[in-house]
């Protein structure tokens, strides 16, 4: 099927971790393709690491990279940034206007439904990224934003979901969706299934992630203490990321008397840090379809990972080794038998690669979102038995089970 080429512009609020490593990786192909693609997103947020990244991918993006201020919660501010959206998005004529994490994603339906009023035919697609979905759907908050996202689900052409989790998640908090959508797992290149080797003075457990308390800084810096009480000594550690919490956990480290133990970094490139330690934790509390799950496997580097969001389907019939999240005892002694026998945890990390590239390709995953704004434009034939409308009603049965594991988040 030849490809029409289209004009596509992403908008994010937070350029930064996974969610801008989809959002990367899925503007590149699209480039590469021959589609005038864009990028909106905030300008507050981001590192030197971050920003280099969006220097890095500019010459990419035929329609650029934009960028104003964006706020995390809800707030007035919110009225002046959809203003300036608008009035950028509008000029760029955008067919495809695709909105990342709930921020992102309610611009995106937002400013896309006043463009259609107007008479741009701009195709609203969403992707949740985990977002509002990680709320209890019991509590205020919860309420508050899966109500807005059942309002906002009216505005929405295109639902794309990065795990059968997330979209059973999705049926469960905010319901019945009438929009295309479809079920796309993220993807990593040839290039990332290459082993990664550690240094000779490795250390013996490393975090890589935002330092926020959903993904457990936290309670992997409370495992390793314990097994200094255990032990007597606690083993070497390495943490790479930045995020909002960082201060809090180096406090935290020097309250416990961890500092010779374990050594803060910043940001840096995923198969870099694999080389500074032996296993890698991730420790999360709630999770969507995590890129450095991916990346650790891929790289074949032995995993310590909870059983939340999207994890479960990476790890397939090796599922029964993830821990049980928020659980700081099963962490701690996950942690103790990678330390005891480290020729076992080897051969889990072979065992899991060997399972991963041809279900987690980033040109499998450019293909699927591709075809998807195709058929929302009418571009491509559908047909009831393909994946894209399997996947729309596949995580169903499971939206009871999704709705009893988010309960306590």
């Amino acid at each position: 099927m030849t490809t029409t080429p289209m004009r596509i512009v992403h908008c994010v609020r937070s350029p930064i971790g996974g969610i801008f490593r989809h959002i990367r990786d899925l503007a590149m192909c699209q480039s590469e393709a021959g589609h005038d693609v864009g990028l909106v997103c905030d300008s507050n947020t981001g590192s030197a690491f971050d920003n280099r990244l969006l220097e890095e991918l500019k010459p990419r993006l035929a329609l650029g990279i934009a960028r104003f201020p964006m706020q995390r919660q809800l707030t007035v501010q919110d009225l002046t940034a959809t203003v300036s959206l608008y009035k950028h998005i509008r000029d760029l004529k955008p067919d495809i206007l695709h909105g990342h994490g709930a921020k992102g994603g309610a611009y995106a339906r937002l400013i896309g439904s006043v463009l259609r009023l107007r008479g741009q035919k701009a195709a609203r697609v969403y992707c949740p990224h985990g977002g509002s979905l990680h709320y209890d759907p019991n509590r205020f908050e919860g309420r508050v934003y899966h109500t807005l996202e059942r309002l906002l689900g009216r505005l929405t052409d295109g639902l794309i979901f990065v795990s059968d989790y997330e979209a059973a998640a999705y049926e469960s908090k905010v319901g019945h969706t009438k929009a295309r959508s479809r079920i796309v797992y993220n993807g990593l290149t040839p290039d990332e299934f290459t082993p990664v080797p550690v240094d000779e003075a490795a250390a013996d457990f490393l975090y890589i992630g935002m330092l926020r308390d959903l993904k457990g800084p936290d309670l992997f810096i409370e495992a390793l203490y314990n097994i200094r009480l255990k032990n007597g000594t606690a083993p070497k550690a390495h943490i790479v990321g930045e995020g909002p919490d960082e201060e809090r956990y180096r406090n935290m480290v020097r309250k416990l008397g961890l500092d010779r133990a374990i050594t803060f970094h910043g940001a840096l490139p995923a198969r870099e840090a694999f080389k500074l330690a032996r296993n890698v934790v991730v420790p999360s509390r709630a999770e969507a379809m995590p890129y450095i799950i991916l990346e650790t496997v891929a790289a074949e580097r032995p995993l310590i990972a909870t059983r939340v969001g999207g994890i479960p389907e990476i790890f397939g019939r090796y599922a029964n080794r993830l821990v049980e999240p928020g659980h700081i005892g099963k962490l701690t002694t996950a942690m103790e038998e990678a330390l005891a026998d480290p020729a076992k945890m080897a051969q889990q990390a072979k065992n899991l690669r060997s399972c991963l590239a041809e279900t987690f390709s980033v040109d499998l995953m450019n293909d699927r979102i591709t075809t998807l704004y195709q058929e929302i434009q009418g571009i491509a034939p559908t047909d009831s038995s393909t994946p894209a409308q399997a996947d729309s009603v596949s995580a169903v049965p499971r939206a009871q089970t999704v709705l009893a594991r988010s309960s306590n988040r």
